[in-house]
């Protein structure tokens, strides 16, 4: 079995891991202090050289992403941290903040100092409250210890933080929406190019990387990119935190190296919850392809997922026994991204109300066999067809569904109706309280 490999996660459980003192005591700040000695293209080496990839979904690399910005051009530039963490299923940056959030503080500066960047924005979700003060405290005691503002160490470099509270928008998840709200218009993803380390936040060039991207950094700095990259497979390096929820006995983050197996991590968990056995799980969130019973040993790495037929996405690996009705479950989803849904763009928008209707038939056994390809055909005609992933989010577990239980759908047809007890499920509401 792998070990797990706690960094992030090593000092939740000390009662005051949240505050600056705490975190000065467990080493915290450190990685500034080395950092502002280095030069920035060197810090942006070191975390090319880690392999340290984005951990918001897309996994692009995370140093190749701070080169892009151009240096010399007499452009403002700018940082922003996607902390608008809303993908069904994942949980991991929302207790990394409450419990650590000085790690992301101190990423910030380092990652600001490298792209030449004084202002840096926080943008996180607006129902957290717990969170936002939290994280608020944390950047006001940072003022207070010289670690923000003016010639921060006597080193001559400035940088304002500002944490921007959203209002609860799936979509300004997405890269650009999330500057569209930041700048103060409604959040809904631009066409690109540009790309937001041309054009970003104020048409400036423009980082943009999730919390855990940005909290792994200070580790890096630290303890050397060869270190991290020990870590993890070939292609995938590092630790990294899986949300595990579900039908599993002891649900919860697991800060494990990349390439650890879901079976691995159901053991840790305590097995799935007595007497049932696993039916199918998402490995990146209700956002990715969903995979079976088979692909148990499947390394949850970027390429390992990827050849499987999915997404490693966020890690929010949901566990589904075999009390729960994946017509249902993908129902719900489906009702999720459609009103989500930020109505740019067409295929997005009618295709999720469509999807949603076609579903809802087939649940309660309304239609014929052939009302299945007429669904795929619904999918294929949203997917890659809109600005940003949403439509693809939606189409995909509908279409990985189809794959591995098209039985089950035609159950629901022959059978007049859902064939699943509500109340044998603990993950949805009985079907009748939608």
């Amino acid at each position: 079995m792998s070990a797990l490999t706690p960094v992030l996660s090593a000092f939740w459980d000390q009662k005051d891991s949240f505050t600056i003192a705490g975190y000065k005591r467990n080493g915290g700040y450190k990685a500034v202090e080395k950092a502002l000695s280095m030069e920035p293209d060197s810090i942006i080496q070191m975390v090319k050289d880690s392999g340290l990839r984005g951990r918001g979904g897309a996994g692009f690399p995370t140093g190749m992403k701070w080169g892009f910005i151009p240096q010399g051009d007499n452009k403002e530039h700018y940082l922003v941290v996607n902390a608008d963490e809303s993908e069904p299923g994942t949980c991991k940056d929302t207790p990394l903040l409450l419990a650590n959030p000085h790690v992301l503080i101190e990423g910030v500066i380092i990652a600001s100092y490298a792209i030449r960047a004084n202002h840096a924005f926080i943008y996180i979700r607006g129902e957290v409250t717990h969170v936002i003060r939290r994280v608020q405290q944390a950047i006001e005691d940072a003022y207070k210890d010289g670690l923000l503002g003016k010639n921060i160490r006597g080193k001559g470099f400035d940088l304002e933080l500002v944490l921007h509270v959203g209002a609860g928008a799936y979509i300004c998840g997405e890269e650009t929406a999330l500057l569209d709200s930041l700048e103060g218009f409604r959040g809904q993803p631009r066409l690109r190019p540009p790309f937001p380390a041309i054009a970003g936040l104020y048409a400036r060039p423009t980082v943009v990387n999730n919390v855990e991207s940005i909290a792994s950094v200070p580790s890096i700095i630290e303890k050397g990119a060869q270190w991290f990259a020990s870590m993890g497979t070939e292609k995938s390096k590092g630790y990294t935190l899986y949300s595990l929820s579900g039908h599993v006995k002891n649900p919860g983050q697991f800060e494990a190296p990349l390439g650890i197996t879901l079976r691995e991590l159901i053991d840790m968990a305590g097995g799935i919850r007595a007497g049932h056995r696993l039916k199918f799980w998402t490995p990146g969130g209700s956002s990715t392809p969903m995979f079976t019973d088979a692909h148990l040993d499947t390394p949850l790495d970027y390429e390992g997922v990827a050849a499987a037929g999915s997404m490693l996405g966020t890690k929010a690996l949901q566990i589904f026994d075999e009390t729960t009705c994946v017509l249902r479950a993908v129902l719900r989803w489906t009702e999720f991204y459609k009103h989500e849904s930020c109505g740019k763009c067409t295929p997005c928008r009618e295709g999720t109300w469509w999807l949603v209707q076609a579903l809802k038939n087939l649940e309660n056994g309304e239609g014929k066999p052939e009302d299945l390809d007429k669904l795929l055909d619904l999918c294929d005609n949203i997917m890659g067809r809109s600005f940003c992933a949403l439509a693809d989010g939606a189409a995909s577990p509908i279409i990985s569904s189809l794959q591995y239980f098209r039985a089950e759908y035609l159950e629901h047809l022959s059978n007049g109706g859902c064939p699943f007890d509500p109340a044998a499920s603990t993950i949805f509401e009985r079907a009748g309280a939608r």
